[in-house]
């Protein structure tokens, strides 16, 4: 038997066809990412998030020497919500990047392991995430929950089955 997994998405040929607090959202990651520490992959990634209480968090990817010990825009936003807001969902989240003297024009979606964590949240306060992701310019994606990103994921029911 063949089965099919599938996901809807937004797409927008730019910011100016968002709503003003996407919009918005957007901006601050594309602004965050001048704040990102990567000096090894000159590759800069920014994530802003709004939270349920219309808080706004932030992260940027910081690298490591050992390539291992760093962590992605995503990863940081989310451990700094969790420290500030720890009750507090998250509703919206933008990532943005920006390469060394290249362009970026295409959105840009989390690696496996942003996923995980970010359908974790997602389980974790019973809500869906909305992604905005998109370059410093360019077509913009947007994606109603994280969970469509990762299909079969790995979740605490498996540990209790």
């Amino acid at each position: 038997m063949i089965h099919q997994h599938s996901f809807a998405y937004e797409e927008w040929p730019d910011e100016l066809a968002l709503s003003e607090a996407d919009r918005s959202l957007l901006h601050e990651a594309r602004q965050v990412t001048a704040l990102a520490y990567a000096p090894y992959s000159n590759f800069w990634v920014g994530a802003a998030a709004r939270l349920v209480s219309g808080a706004l968090v932030t992260g940027t990817n910081q690298e490591n020497a050992s390539y291992p010990v760093g962590s992605c825009a995503e990863r940081v936003l989310l451990g700094h919500a969790a420290v500030r807001f720890p009750n507090d969902p998250i509703d919206t989240l933008a990532i943005s990047y920006h390469p060394k003297d290249k362009s970026s024009q295409v959105p840009l979606y989390p690696c496996g392991m942003c996923r995980q964590a970010l359908l974790e949240q997602e389980i974790r306060f019973e809500r869906p995430i909305r992604l905005i992701l998109s370059g410093m310019e360019g077509p913009v994606h947007i994606v109603g929950s994280a969970e469509s990103l990762l299909p079969f994921a790995f979740t605490g029911k498996g540990l209790r089955s």
